[in-house]
């Protein structure tokens, strides 16, 4: 025992004085190892001290109150709930199927009777509206609170200034602030509303730093945005009142929770999510089954892919490293035949070599972790800002940390076994004297390699064929490209026999790395994995963009647009028309309006019931059988499904768009048809002579088509859901019917203006269609969105701002381009390491050559090659081997797509006629950086570092 402990002592101390005396070699290996340790140790801080205690978030939602009062907008009507209603909310008490094709409940419940006798309550009242910046009109929270209530302690961090004490003073977050190129001290105002409030103070949300909101005094702010609202014959801002609830004692405790429920309340109750009751004494669970183990599946999941991405960085590492430790031993062989001459046996020269990892590995782990823990501390501000919250406390977790620093130990060990049996198996002759030996290639390793590429591949095309798995892919691919690694060796040689026909300077750099192919072949494995998962990501990337480019399908005709809104009457359309004609150059413009039905102020989605809605009239016969009852396809069998899903009445005409229309009825002029590029002459002349253009030939009988005014939105509904017509006036008009060639881009009825009036409905402005002669520039594109904020519109799709047909644009340019830089990073390298090795093996070929007269040049051109050399072969068999794993996706999506196809045609769907066709794409540009500029620049790394000339050779060395 003590023999053996004194033997590692002195290995290791030997070990540790040779990674002193060759620093530069040192701290590449170190830095190779390290660096990981630090993404590792980081990632583990940053993620334990974003994770929130369960006290933690109920005091950031809850302050220091006992629970939250909600209600749940069932109208009163007793509700069950979870303890912890945060993930799943409460439902009826008698269950959703009680209502059933009837009306949902009406009203509000009362939070005041739900509240346990002597209670104190803060009221916590939230709605959104517009307000006025510097900038123009930004869509805020507003929220009416007594922020400085004991409850709320712990629910608002005050970052500057104080919190609203009177009316007329309301606080905002950091965020609003930011965004709105405001400060404490600045006023600030809500659309409508002519009041100004002075910013009094700043706050931030810990769990919410992105949100953007103001708060205000109980009734100070919302009560007199509505009644402005209403003067304007405008929608209310409405909002959600709750309550903060604090009882004492026990807290709120779970038969307050259910006598709450009893009254149509939800209640978050910390007492019940800390402490919750028995799982047989919660009505929601008998009725609906205890949570699922669909997390804990994510979660091994999770780990299972995390556990392959950590084996292959180990792997990749110990590839890039493991020459470096053959540099050591090389350059350190003289040392350790001194050792074996002294009566060391191999395994002490195991031990040297072994302890050289071990101590760089100790090293790295303890470097990597302390540079993670203060990379984190350093950047805990930027990390909150993405994450979005605040840390809840910095927190280090020693046995994870022990464990990651573990694997860096592990690694260097892992790294220095195979130069540590390499040296050992050296003759203490051949150590002494320099002599390299010759070693006969292994024969055992190819052949494995071969079981092991024919293994992985077998279970990546099983997968891609025959299983949904995807992990079978990427499991059989990796087994695959660890066979390819284990190959390398023996495709070194084959590439050595290329050289007979190449220059002096690269024949000696090929042969001097098929030579030494312990010192090569990890290199290009190393470069070969990283390569091969750059192709393999590149070319299911580009596969899946060529894919999506054969399947985009155009909303409007390229360069067209729109912008639209259905606010206020239409009041904001002439702001509209004028901001796009002025910053955009137009080729046409047009004006769209919109039928309404009630107050000229209903929007397309109000729930007023007030408001009505305009339905284009489906005669019976034109009807799709499939959804023209209450049981849907339901009623007929899998066959006759496939049969109707054919049928005419069943299939949509068009691929659809994004034309203005509401519910498919557009009001509109033959300019709509020059923004729309419609040519057809029929269509022209049918507008002309103020007939209706349909684009869906089931609206139309005996030329003419029916528009019904529906006044009651829950009769529509029940009928609807009872396979009957909605009640409602039916307006016939005549109509053309356009030929099936003609795209609307997802209108179904185009009604000229004088039509419309003529038929007696009522319509407001709804917004502009328009086509561009060019796509707007950057410079265009922030000038219009200016425009909008001056308006008070948001921009974007949901804001009703303006909408471009800008064609298929790809997303894959970045990807492909970080893609390539990686791997030529990584390939760079790993070919470095491989050159400083060659350049040390070779040092007394070098001095051979310059004794016969070799120019200077020749040492930097060799070591160029020989860089090259090594980059070359692994960018070779890298993306050979990459291509696998990327078809076999393809294979599996191609299925999946197939499958999902038939599933909609025995549905009834109409899921088109035909399954997209398979598509590999190679990405020749990614391939040719890879194999042509990444070689090129590696050999021209090496050969500008490397010196022209060498140090001279004392005696005793040559």
């Amino acid at each position: 025992m003590t023999g053996w402990y004194h033997s590692w002592l002195a290995a290791i101390r030997i070990a540790r004085r040779d990674a002193w005396r060759s620093k530069g070699r040192s701290i590449l290996v170190l830095a190779m190892i390290a660096v990981p340790i630090i993404g590792v140790s980081a990632i583990d801080v940053t993620l334990r001290s974003a994770q929130l205690t369960a006290e933690q978030k109920l005091t950031r939602e809850l302050g220091a109150a006992d629970a939250k009062l909600t209600d749940t907008g069932w109208g009163g009507l007793a509700v069950i709930q979870p303890p912890d209603p945060r993930y799943q909310g409460a439902e009826p008490a008698v269950g959703y199927d009680a209502y059933n094709n009837k009306p949902m409940p009406e009203g509000k419940a009362d939070l005041s009777k739900a509240v346990p006798a002597g209670t104190k309550i803060l009221t916590d009242t939230k709605a959104t509206a517009r307000l006025r910046t510097t900038h123009g009109l930004l869509d805020t929270e507003v929220r009416e609170i007594k922020a400085t209530d004991p409850m709320a302690a712990g629910a608002f961090e005050l970052t500057g200034g104080r919190f609203p004490e009177k009316a007329g003073e309301v606080a905002a977050t950091d965020h609003f602030l930011e965004a709105g190129g405001l400060k404490v001290g600045d006023t600030v105002s809500a659309r409508s509303l002519d009041t100004k409030f002075t910013l009094v103070g700043s706050y931030e949300l810990p769990s919410s730093l992105n949100t953007d909101q103001i708060t205000a005094l109980p009734g100070t702010f919302l009560a007199p945005l509505d009644k402005a609202l209403q003067k304007e014959g405008l929608p209310a801002v409405g909002g959600s009142t709750s309550y903060f609830a604090s009882v004492g004692g026990e807290g709120f405790t779970w038969n307050m929770v259910k006598a709450a429920n009893a009254k149509g309340v939800e209640v978050t109750s910390r007492a019940a999510i800390l402490s919750p009751p028995p799982d047989s004494e919660v009505p929601y669970f008998k009725r609906n089954g205890l949570p699922d183990g669909d997390d804990r599946d994510k979660t091994n999941e999770m780990l299972t892919i995390a556990a392959t991405i950590v084996v292959l960085a180990l792997l990749e590492i110990c590839l890039l490293a493991g020459p470096a430790f053959a540099v050591g031993a090389r350059r350190s062989r003289r040392q350790l035949g001194l050792v074996g001459a002294n009566g060391g046996d191999r395994r002490h020269i195991r031990a040297i070599v072994l302890s050289g990892g071990l101590v760089i590995g100790v090293v790295a782990a303890l470097v990597g972790t302390v540079l993670g823990i203060v990379l984190t501390l350093a950047l805990q501000p930027v990390l909150e800002g993405v994450l979005g919250e605040r840390f809840g406390t910095f927190t280090l977790r020693p046995l994870e940390l022990l464990g990651i620093g573990l694997i860096a130990v592990l690694t260097g060990l892992l790294a220095a076994i195979v130069p540590a049996i390499t040296a050992s198996r050296q003759s203490v002759l051949a150590s002494l004297t320099g002599r390299r030996g010759v070693r006969r290639t292994s024969r055992v390793l190819p052949v494995i390699g071969l079981i092991a590429v024919t293994i992985g591949a077998a279970i990546a095309l099983y997968g891609s064929m025959a299983s949904d798995n995807y992990l079978l892919i990427a499991g059989g691919s990796a087994i695959a490209e660890l066979g390819v690694v284990a190959l390398t060796p023996v495709l070194v040689g084959a590439f050595g026999r290329i050289g007979g026909w190449l220059p002096l300077s690269p024949r000696l750099a090929l042969r001097d790395a098929v030579r030494n192919r312990g010192r090569t072949a990890p290199a290009v494995a190393a470069v070969l994995a990283a390569v091969a998962g750059t192709v393999a990501v590149a070319t299911y990337a580009a596969s899946q963009d060529a894919q999506n480019r054969a399947n985009y399908q155009a909303q409007l005709p390229y360069g067209s647009g729109h912008a639209v809104t259905d606010e206020g009457g239409g009041r904001d359309v002439p702001a509209i028309r004028s901001a796009v004609q002025t910053n955009l150059s137009l080729d046409a413009l047009a004006e769209v309006r919109r039928i309404v039905v009630g107050s000229k102020n209903c929007t397309e989605y109000n729930d007023d019931k007030k408001c009505g809605i305009v339905e284009v009239v489906v005669p019976k016969a034109n009807r799709c059988p499939l959804f023209d009852g209450p049981q849907g396809p339901e009623r007929f069998p899998v066959a006759e499904r496939r049969k109707l899903a054919a049928d005419w009445r069943c299939k949509s005409p068009h691929p659809g768009g994004t034309a203005p229309s509401s519910y498919g009825v557009t009001i509109g002029d033959e300019k709509v048809l020059k923004a729309l590029d419609i040519t057809d002459p029929g269509v022209a002349a049918a507008l002309a002579q103020g007939k209706a253009v349909s684009f869906n030939r089931a609206n139309v009988v005996d030329g003419k088509t029916g528009l019904r005014l529906v006044t009651d939105r829950d009769k529509a509904d029940t009928a609807m859901s009872e396979g009957k017509d909605s009640p409602g006036e039916v307006r016939q008009l005549p109509v053309y019917q356009a030929p099936p060639s003609v795209n609307p881009f997802g209108m179904e009825v185009l009604v000229p203006p004088s039509l419309a009036r003529s038929a007696g409905f009522t319509t407001v402005p709804y917004g502009v269609l328009f086509s561009t002669s060019a796509l707007p520039s950057t410079e265009q594109t922030q000038a219009l969105t200016a425009a909008y904020d001056k308006i008070g519109l948001k921009t974007g799709v949901m804001g009703g701002g303006p909408v471009i047909e800008a064609g298929y644009t790809s997303k894959n340019n970045i990807v492909m381009l970080a893609l390539a830089v990686f791997a030529g990073l990584i390939t760079i390298g790993a070919a470095g390491i491989a050159t400083g090795l060659a350049q040390a093996d070779a040092e007394a070929d070098l001095k051979t050559l310059s004794a016969v007269g070799a120019p200077p040049r020749v040492r930097r051109a060799l070591s160029g090659f020989q860089c090259g050399t090594v980059a070359l072969m692994g960018v070779v068999l890298g993306s050979a081997a990459g291509v696998l794993p990327a078809v076999g996706l393809i294979f599996a999506q191609q299925r999946q797509s197939a499958a999902n196809h038939q599933e909609a045609l025995d549905q009834g769907w109409d899921a088109g006629e035909q399954v997209a066709e398979l598509a590999v794409v190679i990405p020749w540009e990614t391939l040719a950086a890879l194999l042509v500029a990444v070689p090129l620049g590696a050999a021209l790394l090496a050969a500008l570092v490397t010196r022209s000339r060498g140090a001279l050779a004392r005696r005793a060395e040559a």
